[in-house]
């Protein structure tokens, strides 16, 4: 068939086949017009067809998107700058792009982590970042230490078995928060702060309030986790980032409003750079933020006989709790101390403890962790049996303080005859289930029998057992090898073809209806 080609103001006819693809298309038009593709690691200059509104894709077929012998395509070279870095996050499960100039590449990681946190959401304490090869990256370092080079991925790794915890924090989900928050107190606490943040900078206005209600404060610093605790003057220096500054920098304004009205010092809470929650919405140009804030700024607070603008009142206010902070210490002679760490803790050294930020699951953790257990109780059995009892015994409490026990199950006593009742329960459903799963893997077929009768009728004429093992079984090929259901993939093609504006809506589900049938016949 032969369809038509506009570029730059030029029409062009070109011959093409209805099963031929987009990508092939690109480079005939390439050709034909003398294009140049550039593909550099910091501008990448390539083709882009569109027909009917839609932009096209390089692994569709012609026919299949209703191109039609006459048909008009129009051509655009379009210029893209490539990211400077990449980075893949183990939370989120996509990789994020770091845009900047070659010269990010003589910085120091400290300030990439602060590029990426912006990027992520999470605050700098939250997660880790390591080279390709595994190599961890340390604030304190250059990035050219590392070798690292233009287009390259980093990995954005969390602490073990908080997964599932962030996942919950960047959708919102109070219930998730709260099913996989740590035992350990100062952990929690941690978590916590970590959860407003997030919240803050996504707009979860449910889980903000929840944290809130918890005690959380808004003007709070996130800080170190608390096996880094020790280690905190060569930390980041947004540590001391509050969900305030988290909220302005996002342009949240209904988590502006909530923080404030929950505590009026967030309006002058500072950042790292001496920055408050006005100055970072007028660097990031949120004008609804800014206009909220100037506008708490400058209203009066009123007393009898006395009224003055709200940051007046905050700073009045500050002094007073700064010189009863002051009374209370001189009166009680707290000496005070940098950090909360206790002999006993949990300490996490760089570069000689194990790494504990791998971005591990909690169900894999708790595993381990009962590994680790068994293997010491074993441990002491054979060393009291052996004749080396108090040695193994000294060895082992030192190289692990503290051993679970894994938890004891009730034993009935009556006779014997309670256990073996037990034991009876417990042993049927297993076997029921052997018989069940066999007889289903038996009668399991993965496609229907091939007939040579040429009488056209229907496939399946009785209802029998096994087709709806039939049917199950093809539809799990299916999602096996698309990696989408059904419905999802119904979805999925309807939404392309939602994409051609200039068609009529019969004619996009006539598209969407061919993308399914090419999906399935790839699938098979």
């Amino acid at each position: 068939m032969r369809i038509f080609v506009v570029f730059e103001g030029s029409c062009e006819s070109l011959d093409a086949s209805q099963d031929q693809e987009v990508g092939t298309l690109k480079l005939t038009i390439k050709d034909h017009f003398h294009i140049e593709i550039l593909d550099d690691k910091q501008v990448q200059r390539f083709l882009e067809l569109k027909y009917a509104g839609a932009t096209l894709q390089d692994n569709w077929a012609l026919g299949d998107i209703g191109i039609t012998p006459g048909s008009t395509i129009r051509c655009v070279l379009k210029e893209e700058m490539q990211p400077i870095l990449r980075v893949y996050c183990a939370v989120r499960k996509e990789t994020l792009p770091v845009m900047g100039e070659v010269f990010l590449l003589n910085s120091s990681v400290s300030q990439l982590k602060s590029m990426v946190s912006l990027q992520s959401g999470f605050p700098v304490s939250a997660f880790r970042l390591t080279t390709p090869s595994g190599l961890e990256l340390y604030n304190c370092n250059q990035l050219n230490d590392y070798a690292i080079h233009v287009g390259d991925t980093l990995r954005l790794d969390v602490w073990d078995g908080w997964t599932e915890f962030l996942k919950g924090c960047l959708l919102g989900h109070k219930q998730t928060v709260q099913r996989y928050l740590a035992e350990e107190e100062l952990v929690l606490r941690f978590q916590q702060r970590v959860a407003l943040y997030v919240s803050a900078f996504f707009g979860h206005l449910d889980l903000a309030s929840w944290l809130l209600g918890k005690g959380v404060r808004a003007d709070e610093p996130v800080g170190a986790h608390p096996y880094r605790e020790w280690c905190w003057e060569t930390e980041h220096p947004e540590l001391a980032k509050c969900p305030i500054h988290a909220a302005a920098e996002a342009g949240q304004l209904l988590i502006l409003k909530i923080f404030i009205s929950s505590n009026v010092f967030s309006l002058d809470c500072r950042d790292p750079r001496g920055c408050s929650p006005l100055q970072l919405t007028l660097q990031h140009r949120h004008r609804e933020c800014v206009r909220y804030l100037v506008t708490k700024l400058w209203s009066m607070v009123c007393f009898p006989g006395l009224a003055f603008p709200t940051w007046v009142y905050i700073q009045i206010k500050r002094w007073m709790n700064k010189a009863q902070r002051k009374a209370s210490s001189t009166q009680n002679n707290v000496l005070r101390v940098p950090f909360r760490t206790q002999v006993g803790d949990t300490v996490h050294v760089d570069g000689f403890s194990a790494p504990i930020m791998t971005s591990k699951l909690r169900s894999k953790v708790t595993k381990e962790e009962i590994t680790v257990t068994s293997h010491t109780i074993q441990d002491l059995a054979t060393a009291k049996h052996t004749g080396y009892g108090s040695l193994a015994l000294n060895k082992t409490a030192s190289q692990d303080a503290r051993v679970h026990l894994p938890p004891l199950y009730p034993v009935v006593k009556n006779g014997g005859k309670g256990e073996q009742r037990s034991t009876k329960k417990q042993t049927a459903p297993s076997s029921r289930s052997h018989d069940q799963n066999k007889n289903a893997w038996q009668g399991r077929i993965l496609l229907p029998p091939i007939s040579q009768n040429v009488n056209p009728r229907p496939r399946f004429i009785y209802n029998s057992p096994s087709t709806s093992l039939i049917l199950s079984s093809s539809i799990e090929s299916f999602s096996n090898c698309t990696g989408r259901t059904p419905r999802e993939n119904a979805i999925y093609c309807l939404s392309l073809a939602s994409a051609f504006t200039e068609k009529p809506w019969l004619q996009q589900l006539g598209m969407a209806r061919t993308l399914v049938r090419r999906t399935v016949k790839n699938a098979a």
